[in-house]
Parts: C-alpha cells; structure tokens; sequence
C-alpha cells in the first residue's frame, strides 16, 4: 500500500510540471458533405426540411391531396343525396300542388288568376279540379258530380203544363240563362273544394288520407309481394302465428308513418327556407321530425330492405340514403 501511494504522488507531482498543451488531442476536421446517409433519422428528416426543392414538392402533393378531397366529399354527398327533401318525384309534387300524380298540368300552369275573356262567361278555373283525385271537405269526384247534378235538377225553370199558352222564346231564354248559372256555380264548388285553394292545415289533412290509401297495407297486399322468409325462419319448428285483420285502414305500419313524416317535413322546410331562417321553434320541430322519421327508415331497412315495400315506398317518396345514414344536421 506504502508503494502504491507513493507511485501515485510522483504521477501527480510530474503532470503538474507538465505544460497542458501537450495533452490536447488534434483531431483532422472533416469536409462539409450534403450526403444525409451518416445522419440519424432526425437529423435526415431537418435536412429535408431544409430544402427548398423538397418543401415545394410537399405543398403541392398537400394541395393536390386538398383539391382531391374535397371533390370526393361533392362526389360522396351528391351520392348520399338531401338528407331533409330528398329527391323530388311525381307523387311528392302531387303532394306539394294538390294535383294527382298523373294530372297533365304542372305547378306553373296551375294559375290562380281569375281573369275572364268575356264579362259574360264565367273565368277559368285556377286549380283543376277535374284532375285532382282527392277534393277538400272529405269529398270525392263521384260525390260531387252527384251533389252538382241534383243541385241541376232542383234549380230547372218550371215548365208550363199547357203548351198553346208558353212561349218558346222565354222558355228557351230560361234554359240557356239556367245552363250559365249551374255553369258558374259548378265552377265555384270546384274551387271551393280544390285542394289548390285550401290552407295548408286542410292540404296536409287530405295529404295524410292520401298517404294511407297510396301506402297502407290493406290496399299495398293486392300488388306487392310480401318480403321472402329468411332461412332461419324456415327451419323454425315454432309454428307461424296468424296476422290479426284489420278492423280498418292500415295507419300504423312503417311505411305510412314515413310518408306523413316526409309531408310534414316539407311544410317545414319551406318554412324555415323561406323569411321565417331564425325561427328557433320551426328548426327544433323539423329536427324532431328529420331523427323520427330516421329511425322509423333504419327500422324498415332492417326488416323490409329488398322488399317490393321498401322499393315501393323509396320510389314514390324519393328518399336516399342521407335520409337514414349518418348525422343529419338543420343549418
């Protein structure tokens, strides 16, 4: 131990004397080199960065990734189609004007104007009536023809019994003057009772009684076929159990549920697109009604998809998917 310490004294006492300078080390430098092969990945990844070439590659790879998303969201939401109208077909413009399906005149041609040609005949009628298949007041066209023909009979000029005293003239002036009077009050009833004159509570009640009859299931069982069993329920030992009949119109199945939704919907819509844009109440209800009728169409999905219902149902109310799929936002 004497010997190791005194060894240690003398290496300490001669590198004290020694000058610091001759213990430094010179090492060569090395050459600058943009070579990135000796770095580690983050040092390689700053160098990227660090040239200019390489950061305008990337903004316009980022912005072509941008212009390309952005398209495909047009593409995707053009697919899934309007999730509050939906696509408009010929029995929902029915449902809008108050015409049929089948009516040849249009919403433009319907005018409510009421100009004449002549002061002695009566002015068009603004809402064609004749093509409408359902009438307001819960009336049909059979009944009215029948009410404006008994009406006729009971307003006929009396006829003198004795004919070598009635004058022809008089009589043929009271039959011509009768045929203008039961003609203009025809034309009155039938705008009273045209559904392009009703208000809108009174449209949308014969909108409804229209959406049972086109979709209710007692009158859709005659001409659409009922949906296939599946395999499962073919190999059930449980016996089938009997449909109870219907003590009256169907108003409860899935399908007419979803059509009165879709007619109030559109009420709606329009007026909360049109002046009424910060009416709070209107955009709450047409939310409520937008989730409601969601959830009754993902039920039908699950149950009826592929069915002649659920073609029938889709292609008469002009629902897409956006109607069923996904979050469906009022803005």
């Amino acid at each position: 131990m004497a010997n190791r310490a005194a060894s240690q004294c003398l290496i300490h006492s001669l590198c004290e004397n020694v000058k610091p300078s001759l213990f430094q080390w010179h090492l060569p430098r090395r050459a600058f080199s943009r070579s990135l092969g000796g770095l580690k990945a983050s040092e390689r990844k700053r160098g990227h960065y660090e040239d200019l070439h390489a950061q305008q590659h990337s903004r316009q790879r980022r912005a072509a990734n941008v212009v390309r998303q952005a398209k495909l969201k047009e593409q995707r939401a053009a697919a899934l189609g309007d999730p509050i109208r939906g696509v408009t077909t010929p029995f929902i413009r029915s449902l809008d004007s108050g015409l049929s399906a089948q009516a040849t005149a249009s919403v433009e041609e319907v005018s409510h104007t009421t100009t004449s040609p002549s002061p002695s005949e009566p002015p068009p009628s603004p809402a064609h009536a004749t093509d409408e298949a359902h009438l307001n007041y819960y009336l049909n066209k059979p009944e009215l023809a029948n009410s404006l023909e008994y009406s006729r009979s009971l307003s006929e000029p009396i006829v003198a019994l004795n004919r070598e005293r009635a004058d022809p003239t008089k009589d043929a002036e009271a039959a011509k003057a009768h045929d203008a009077g039961h003609k203009t009050a025809a034309e009155a009833i039938s705008r009273i009772v045209s559904l392009a004159n009703a208000s809108s509570k009174e449209r949308t009640r014969a909108n409804v009684q229209r959406i049972i009859d086109t979709f209710g299931r007692h009158s859709t069982d005659s001409h659409l076929r009922p949906k296939a069993p599946s395999l499962q329920s073919s190999y059930s030992t449980v016996a089938e159990q009997k449909p109870t009949p219907r003590a009256g119109p169907d108003t409860g199945s899935s399908e007419v549920q979803i059509g009165i939704l879709t007619a109030k919907i559109r009420i709606l819509a329009d007026r909360y697109e049109g002046a009424n844009r910060n009416d709070k109440v209107n955009k709450r209800n047409l939310r409520l009604l937008l989730h409601r009728r969601q959830k009754l169409l993902k039920y039908m999905h699950k149950k009826e998809r592929g069915s002649d219902r659920w073609t029938n149902m889709i292609e008469k109310l002009g629902l897409t998917e956006a109607t069923w799929k996904g979050q469906i936002a009022v803005e």
